[in-house]
């Protein structure tokens, strides 16, 4: 069985998740609201997903080579 917490946490700690992907996820049962504050550092709010930016963790690079 997929620990999703620790899924999701690490592609977003790796820039390789958006907070908008990760609050998606909340939606559909993969994570809970209280996950998602733990793995962004920001409160989850049904009414206001985040803006499509990167995670704070990337550096940038685009992986490609």
């Amino acid at each position: 069985m997929i620990d999703w917490f620790e899924y999701i946490k690490g592609f977003y700690e790796t820039g390789r998740w958006t907070k908008k992907q990760v609050y998606d996820v909340v939606a559909v049962g993969r994570i809970t609201p209280e996950q998602y504050e733990e793995i962004t550092g920001e409160p989850y709010d049904p009414n206001t997903p985040p803006s499509e930016g990167p995670s704070e963790a990337t550096d940038g690079s685009t992986g490609a080579e």
